[in-house]
C-alpha cells in the first residue's frame, strides 16, 4: 500500500517539476525583454541559477520515489 502511494507521489514531484518551469518560463520571461537593468538581472538569476535547480530537483526526487530508491 505505502510503495503504491510512493509511486503516486512520484508522478506528482515530477508533475509539479514541469509545471513550475512551465510556469516560471511565463512569469519570469517577460523579465528578460523588459528593458531594465534590474530586471534583466533578475531573470537570468531565475532562469539559469534557480529554475534549473528547483526544476531538477524536483524530477530527481519524484524518480526515486517512482523507482523505490527509498526503500531502504
Amino acid at each position: 500500500m505505502m510503495n503504491a502511494i510512493k509511486k503516486y507521489i512520484g508522478i506528482v514531484w515530477i508533475a509539479l517539476a514541469a509545471a513550475v518551469a512551465y510556469y516560471s518560463i511565463g512569469i519570469f520571461g517577460g523579465k528578460l525583454t523588459s528593458g531594465k537593468q534590474d530586471d534583466l538581472v533578475f531573470g537570468i538569476i531565475i532562469f539559469f541559477v534557480l529554475l534549473p535547480l528547483v526544476v531538477t530537483g524536483l524530477t530527481i526526487f519524484g524518480w526515486y520515489a517512482m523507482t523505490n530508491e527509498y526503500e531502504d
